[in-house]
């Protein structure tokens, strides 16, 4: 099976508050916001939903095509994708401009507030499959451009490919249009908690008239593990216990990588949420959403470690 990832091409500025966020806000006040938070710490890492969600992929074995943009500055960066096993042929280059920026401010008890700077990025409507990528059987439309999300539905649609819909962050800048026209139809829709009631909002579609333009919808909740219901039924996936708890940034997106590998696989579904699960507690117990590495390996032993796995992984293995 054919995967291909699109998404965005970024680098994270990871910082850390050290208090909670909720305090700095006054009750009756929030249309006028004027905040600035003293942060203790701050790294820069590779990232963007695509490359990440790629290179947790690749880790597990699989061989995932990223469709993107990127800046003049990616240069050791498609390095690094390349020595990991991503394929980043067409990632193309954009050279007046420079790769996009994430700022996300991490305080005490996990919360989050984030800006995104697209760069490159902004040049993504240019990219097709039918161009860069023919032959695909399976896309992820993830955060990217949005005319750009919008033209990938259209052209999945119009040739049959499957696609999975991952609007993410965007979902907070795509009005109910937008979000409607990537939904439609879609394989599996992808969200977190917020975003899933984000998303009715802005369509003033219920869960189940949104399950009734969709094949299946995914909902992470964090330490809460994460739901799928496809095909008419429903499947619970609880989280595989942290180490440490270091930092949430690109869970999300191990997650999905996890689940794509699976599915590339033809692993069940149970056991594809719980290869998902795996692969977002790796990057919870690092800094950044790519620090994390295990071999196919090392993973499946730490999966049998809780799970009474009967070979069901033995195929990531023999890959």
């Amino acid at each position: 099976m054919k995967i291909v990832v699109n998404g965005s091409i970024a680098f994270d500025y990871l910082m850390s508050f050290p208090g909670k966020f909720k305090d700095s806000f006054i009750e009756g006040q929030l249309e006028n916001i004027s905040l600035s938070f003293l942060v203790e710490s701050m790294i820069r890492q590779r990232g963007g939903t695509g490359a990440n969600i790629a290179y947790t992929m690749a880790l597990l074995g699989g061989d995932p095509l990223v469709l993107a943009t990127a800046g003049q500055d990616f240069g050791e960066y498609r390095t690094w994708l390349n020595s990991h096993g991503v394929d980043t042929s067409a990632i193309i280059d954009i050279e007046d401009d420079y790769t996009a920026s994430f700022f996300v401010n991490t305080d005490q008890v996990q919360n989050q507030i984030a800006s995104f700077y697209p760069g490159a990025m902004a040049k993504a409507s240019m990219l097709s499959l039918k161009e860069y990528a023919p032959n695909t059987d399976l896309l992820i439309i993830s955060p990217n451009d949005p005319v750009l999300m919008h033209n990938l539905a259209d052209e999945c649609r119009a040739t049959g490919t499957r696609f999975i819909f991952d609007p993410s962050q965007q979902a907070a800048f795509m009005n109910g249009e937008q979000l409607l026209h990537g939904l439609d139809g879609c394989y599996i829709l992808t969200v977190n908690e917020y975003e899933n009631q984000l998303i009715q909002e802005k369509t003033g579609l219920s869960q189940d008239e949104i399950l009734d333009k969709v094949g299946g919808l995914l909902i992470t909740k964090a330490e809460k593990g994460s739901q799928l219901i496809l095909e008419g039924k429903n499947y619970e996936f609880p989280t595989f216990p942290p180490v440490e708890v270091v930092e949430p940034t690109g869970a999300g997106d191990a997650f999905r990588g996890g689940l794509l590998r699976s599915m590339q696989l033809g692993l069940s579904w149970e056991v594809a949420g719980r290869v998902g699960a795996l692969a977002a507690t790796y990057v919870l117990e690092q800094v950044g959403p790519q620090s994390h590495h295990f071999t196919p390996e090392s993973f499946v032993e730490r999966y049998r470690q809780h799970e009474d796995d009967e070979g069901a992984l033995d195929v990531l293995l023999a890959s």
